[in-house]
């Protein structure tokens, strides 16, 4: 799949070092539920994802750099979930949002997707002010719902979710604007 300015395609075991260089990174993992990834880690995440057809690689048409992912995994009934993780160093570009809007528009068009579902950190504004531009509706806000971590006592450390939602409906009518 192809848009203006990048390449949307599955991973190769081979795109470890483009995604080292962003999933090692703390700034960009912040709000992931996993900590920064090892070399090693890296090169064993790229096998895994060239092995999951949710997971999708962005690069840029100019050069092939692989600059981040889009995770749009199917589940029951026709809904579908959105995911994304980009380079710190091509945030702000408007990557991210054509990215996803190509993913939206194929899984709408092409997969019969009923509606597709995304969640994210409150305090991760960039991500969910994302999902209000590709036209995703904020259904709920969780509190204190989930937690990936523990604190020194081991207990959870809790925090929120922010949960989209869009139906094929409201795709086509955005659309045809």
């Amino acid at each position: 799949m192809e848009t203006e300015r990048l390449r949307i395609r599955p991973f190769t075991p081979d795109d470890w070092p483009d995604l080292f260089e962003y999933l090692s990174d703390e700034e960009v993992m912040k709000h992931e539920p996993y900590d920064p990834f090892s070399e090693e880690a890296s090169k064993k995440e790229a096998v895994r994802r060239a092995e999951d057809s949710a997971f999708r690689a962005v690069c840029l048409k100019d050069g092939g750099k692989l600059i981040g992912n889009i995770y749009l995994a199917k589940q029951d009934f026709d809904r579908w979930e959105l995911g994304y993780v980009f380079n710190k160093n091509y945030h702000r570009k408007g990557y991210a949002t054509e990215a996803a809007r190509a993913v939206l528009d194929d899984v709408f068009r092409n997969q019969n997707a009923r509606r597709v579902i995304a969640m994210c950190n409150p305090l991760n504004m960039p991500s969910w002010r994302l999902l209000e531009r590709l036209g995703l509706r904020r259904e709920g806000h969780l509190i204190k719902n989930i937690y990936f971590k523990k604190d020194q006592a081991g207990n959870p450390i809790w925090l929120d979710t922010y949960e989209y939602g869009l139906l094929a409906e409201e795709w086509g009518m955005r659309c045809e604007r």
